[in-house]
């Protein structure tokens, strides 16, 4: 794994941290700097980075993109678009 993408996997894993906190958090954690971290950091793969990892960042599938970047592929749920 590269060093961006462990620091894309750190920001996916923030997220999941933040959102699992949010029924009980007062105030609730503000999601939007770590959405923009996350966009941010994927926006600077290389275009040969693999196709599955840039579609699930697209797609905003956070969840498939943290999976996959865990290699945790048979985790994976198949989705409603072609790619998955």
């Amino acid at each position: 794994m590269t060093e961006l993408e462990q620091q894309i996997l750190k920001g996916l894993t923030d997220l999941e941290n933040a959102v699992s906190r949010m029924a009980t958090a007062n105030p609730k954690p503000d999601l939007l700097p770590i959405f923009a971290r996350i966009d941010t950091l994927a926006s600077q793969l290389p275009p040969d980075a693999d196709p599955s990892l840039l579609h699930y960042l697209r797609k905003r599938s956070y969840e498939k993109a943290r999976l996959f970047l865990q290699e945790r592929h048979s985790e994976i749920s198949r989705g409603n678009c072609a790619h998955d």
